[in-house]
């Protein structure tokens, strides 16, 4: 039981980090995020604030790639 809650986890865990370093997920969801602001969708503010998280993934990808 134990041995399978392990594996569980650690494919949980797999999936989760392969997400946060899809480099090409967070590249279209920043080019999403221009396509609203252009339209007028968001606002600056509110633009600044997903651009900086979604900058913040690309670095953190960069970092993983690099190790």
């Amino acid at each position: 039981m134990l041995k399978l809650l392990y594996m569980l986890g650690k494919k949980l865990h797999e999936m989760a980090m392969e997400e946060l370093l899809d480099e090409d997920k967070v590249r279209a969801d920043l080019k999403e995020l221009y396509v609203l602001l252009e339209s007028g969708k968001i606002s600056e503010e509110e633009f600044e604030l997903r651009e900086e998280v979604l900058v913040g993934q690309l670095e953190e990808i960069e970092l993983h790639k690099n190790k």
